[in-house]
């Protein structure tokens, strides 16, 4: 074949490729960093960064084609977390998602000019990673993984359940920054007019749980709440167990602890969390600053109820709890 019938024939061949392929073949990939507090096979996780995903796709974003996501994972190490936000930051990323844990802090303390969205930020704001949560400054932004208030509907929830409860552990970590402090607060305010007192079970990473809680549950009437923390959800199984040991009906912040065999569970479906930020680095990547995004709270709240303990417990649940819970375990 001579040249010029060669060319005549690639150009031709050319013409007729599909429009999106020869736009896929120019398009510029970018590069989006992804870091978690807890282990890979974390399943609530998993499901969050699911729906990461889906979001992303849903805005356009298609690994593979136009975006690539880098992943780092520490299984609750902070150590590993450090290592990991500075094996994502040396890729140089476009972006970085934070999930759970102290990534924030650490991002932030690692980077001022990549941009950050983190999706279960405690309390941002006490923590001093932005100005405000409606204009944050700086190189950071996201969502809240809840909302203080959310620490009061806790009690009142484990008082409906369990009436009888007249006295209430808290387990809480106090390295984890203001959020466990903060918690505890304003459980505290709910429960001086209750008439319930309130004694504090600090979860370290070390353990003295089983000490802690063996201490608190000498009497009747005992009940427990487990409040937002990284160390809290890497133990959620022990901790199940041991509420189960000592009889303690427990309301918890996330429905894993339920499915693992707790009482009940309030607390924010963190997988919408997830969507959403996909719609934050979406903005980013098209040009907008971290820092002129406001962090927002959630929107969606679960609660989940598992009968089956509630009955080892000898509890009746109101039907008009079971009427309001998003799902039942039987």
């Amino acid at each position: 074949m001579r040249r010029r019938e060669f060319i005549t024939l690639f150009g031709g061949a050319a013409a007729t490729w599909p429009l999106t392929t020869r736009a896929q073949q120019g398009e510029r990939v970018r590069r989006m960093g992804l870091l978690m507090g807890v282990a890979a096979d974390d399943p609530d996780s998993q499901a969050s960064i699911a729906a990461l995903k889906g979001g992303l796709q849903d805005a356009g974003w298609a690994e593979g084609r136009n975006i690539r996501i880098d992943m780092r994972w520490s299984g609750g190490d902070v150590p590993r977390l450090r290592a990991g936000a500075a094996e994502l930051i040396a890729l140089g990323p476009d972006v970085i998602v934070g999930g759970y844990g102290p990534t924030a802090p650490i991002l932030q303390q690692a980077t001022r000019t990549i941009p950050i969205v983190v999706a279960q930020s405690v309390d941002p704001v006490g923590g001093g990673f932005v100005d405000s949560l409606a204009r944050p400054g700086g190189n950071l932004t996201g969502f809240i993984q809840f909302e203080y208030d959310l620490a009061g509907k806790w009690l009142d929830l484990l008082k409906e359940i369990a009436p009888q409860v007249s006295r209430v552990g808290v387990v809480r970590e106090l390295e984890g920054g203001p959020g466990g402090i903060g918690q505890w607060a304003v459980i505290q305010a709910f429960a001086s007019p209750m008439g319930v007192e309130l004694s504090p079970i600090n979860l370290r990473a070390g353990g003295e749980r089983e000490r802690s809680l063996a201490h608190f549950v000498r009497g009747p009437n005992h009940g427990l709440i487990v409040v937002v923390g990284t160390q809290a959800t890497i133990q959620r199984e022990r901790i199940v167990s041991l509420a189960a040991r000592y009889r303690l009906p427990a309301v918890y912040f996330n429905r894993l602890f339920v499915k693992a065999g707790g009482l009940m569970s309030y607390g924010p479906n963190l997988a919408d969390n997830y969507r959403r930020v996909a719609g934050y680095v979406d903005r980013i990547l098209k040009g907008e600053k971290a820092g002129n995004l406001p962090v927002q709270a959630p929107t969606k709240y679960e609660l989940v109820i598992n009968l089956k303990t509630a009955k080892a417990l000898g509890l009746t649940v109101p039907p008009t709890l079971l009427a309001r819970a998003d799902e039942v375990i039987e």
